[in-house]
Formats: C-alpha cells, sequence, structure tokens
C-alpha cells in the first residue's frame, strides 16, 4: 500500500522553477532513496513533503487520502518526521530538551496543572533513544550548539525516530558522522522500516543508498526521472540517470 505520494507537484521561486511537476511515493515498511545532482530538486521536495513549504499546485495523500502539509507542525501530527540537513535544533537547549521540544511530559496531577515538567521521564526516555541509535551523546546537560557535528546529528536523527510513526526523512543523515555511528544509522533505517515506517532517505553515497535501499527516486532538472528497484541496478544506471545520459525504458 502506497502510504506517502505526491503527483505533479509545481515549485517557483521567481524565474527559477525548483519543482517541474514532480512525483514522488513511498510504502509502509520501506527504503526510498532520494538522488539527485545539485539542484535537481531533492530538497524543495522535501520541504513540501514536511509542512516546511507548500507546493504551486499538485497534491499529496496520506494513506490514499488528500492532505494539507502546510505547516512542519500539521505533518508532524500526521505522523511524518524529518532531519534535515540543517538539523533543525536549538542550539541553546540540551540534548533532552531538543528531543523533547514541543512534546513535553509534565508531572502527572496538580504539578502537571501547574506547569511542572517531568524531567526525569525525559531524561530516561531520552537515554533509551540515543542508546537505539547508538548515538556518542554522553553529556544531555551541556547546550547542543557546544556539540561535535556527529553528536549533534545523533540528538537529530534519534529525536525523529523517537517521534515518528508513518513516514521519515532523513536528508543526508550520515554526512558528520563517523564510521561506527554511520554504521548504526543505516542499521536503524533498516530497523525503523521493519517497524512499518516508511523511510526516505536523501544521500550522495551511492554505496549506502545500494546498501540500505529498497528502491532508488532520481530527480533530474525539478522532476522524478527514473525509478530502480535496488537490488535490480548499479551506481553506473543511478549516475546516468542522474546526469540523463540513460534510456527511459531502463528505469521503471
Amino acid at each position: 500500500m502506497t502510504l506517502l505520494q505526491a503527483t505533479g507537484l509545481v515549485k517557483q521561486y521567481g524565474h527559477v522553477r525548483a519543482l517541474n511537476g514532480a512525483d514522488f511515493d513511498v510504502d509502509a515498511g520501506e527504503v526510498v532513496a532520494l538522488i539527485g545532482d545539485n539542484g535537481a530538486g531533492k530538497s524543495t521536495l522535501v520541504r513540501m513533503l514536511s509542512g516546511s513549504e507548500v507546493p504551486d499546485s499538485g497534491e499529496i495523500r496520506l494513506n490514499g487520502e488528500r492532505v494539507r502539509l502546510d505547516t512542519p507542525a500539521a505533518a508532524r501530527g500526521l505522523g511524518i518526521e524529518t532531519v534535515f540537513q540543517d538539523l533543525a535544533l536549538a542550539p541553546h537547549l540540551d540534548p533532552v530538551q531538543n528531543m523533547y521540544l514541543g512534546r513535553e511530559i509534565m508531572h502527572p496531577g496538580l504539578l502537571g496543572r501547574l506547569g511542572f515538567m517531568d524531567n526525569n521521564a525525559m531524561r530516561e526516555g531520552s537515554k533509551a533513544a540515543f542508546a537505539k541509535l547508538g548515538a556518542t551523546v554522553r553529556n544531555l546537560s551541556g547546550a547542543v550548539g557546544s556539540m561535535s557535528g556527529g553528536q549533534k546529528q545523533g540528538v537529530a536523527v534519534a529525536r525523529a525516530a523517537a517521534w515518528v510513526s508513518k513516514v521519515i526523512f532523513l536528508d543526508e543523515p550520515t554526512a558528520a558522522l563517523g564510521v561506527v555511528q554511520t554504521r548504526n544509522v543505516l542499521d536503524l533505517i533498516r530497523r525503523v522500516a521493519d517497524e512499518g515506517i516508511g523511510v526516505v532517505f536523501i544521500s550522495h553515497s551511492m554505496p549506502h543508498v545500494m546498501e540500505v535501499a529498497d528502491r532508488v527516486q532520481v530527480m533530474r532538472q525539478g522532476r522524478m526521472v527514473a525509478t530502480y528497484r535496488a537490488k535490480d541496478t548499479n551506481m553506473e544506471q543511478l549516475v546516468a540517470a542522474m546526469t540523463g545520459a540513460f534510456s527511459r525504458e531502463e528505469a521503471k
């Protein structure tokens, strides 16, 4: 069953058409890699599907029903989580506060009604999320802004994986990570998909794409130009599709 589907998305910025009738789909429990050269429209498409921007035309369906993703909160409310390249973390807050930003756990009873948060519950939940990912986030009290790139990436990926219920978009999730953390993220992608979540993996790393994806969708000049089963393709075909040097009959 198609979980999330976009059809004919168009987005124009002045004289530049970033999306030119772009289509996209991901099934429940599937990992779809979204690839394309710089400027192909990948980031714009992800912004449309995560509620950060609204397309000029076209439609988006979730579980077959047309939806309007006009804010990130609307997308999150429907179970769609996104890890952007800029990570979208609050640098002055610590990892626990970032994990539960907008989803704070309140104390039960009177204390909760008075606005007191259950910091212990949020701390334990954060520890469990980081441990599941294997993220090297050791200091849960320090500001995220003072952490390394890999630690920030770990916080962002763990947060999205902890809250997703339908679709998760991971935009270059291994870019700032070392070998061990990269392995953990790739393993996490498969585990999340095995729970019935649709995973969209945006990456320039062809080896990672080939390893983790079920399907590969290729964007070029604002449109989806090819879709391959990962097990039936190779890196040469993918590069040819990205550059336009391919036969459409091959890409089904």
